[in-house]
């Protein structure tokens, strides 16, 4: 669109169904580069990307041209049914309901891109359920913990 100029930068969370392990070390780099495919195709730019065998985190400069949420909901079918349909996953692989996604400054950015490419380190020390909370309480988020952390019945 002519005349529109836009600086959004987005931190987005989701993880696997009752974040379960089922993101494996042997795929996870081409998963990572599946997932990059799919925002580009939709005319975004990942900055970085990176993540648990439970869960993912993507930092990405949004164009708006489309909602957020269907953008998500694409990523998270298409990469599923590509997980699916390549067998990497020895059981059937799903992606939890819902995600989460912060917007940052351009100044902020470095230690958001610092802040995901340390998630192997970080998850040494701190667990995703920890780490979760403490992002959205820190950013003053209101969430019921009974959704945010759904169980298998």
């Amino acid at each position: 669109m002519a005349n529109t100029y836009t600086q959004i930068h987005l931190h987005v969370i989701f993880a696997t169904k009752f974040r379960k392990a089922a993101i494996s070390p042997q795929w996870e780099k081409r998963l990572y580069e599946y997932l990059i495919a799919i925002f580009h195709n939709h005319g975004h730019r990942v900055l970085a990307i990176n993540g648990m065998p439970d869960h993912i985190h993507i930092l990405f400069g949004m164009r708006p041209i489309q909602s957020l949420s269907d953008l998500i909901k694409n990523v998270k079918s298409s990469s599923s049914k590509w997980i699916n349909e390549n067998r990497l996953s020895s059981f059937h692989f799903e992606w939890q309901e819902g995600f989460s996604a912060f917007s940052y400054s351009k100044s902020q950015l470095p230690k958001v891109i610092q802040y995901i490419e340390n998630q192997k380190n970080h998850h040494l020390k701190t667990p995703f359920t920890e780490e979760y909370t403490k992002i959205l309480n820190d950013l003053g988020v209101e969430y019921d913990p009974k959704y945010i952390f759904k169980k298998p019945q």
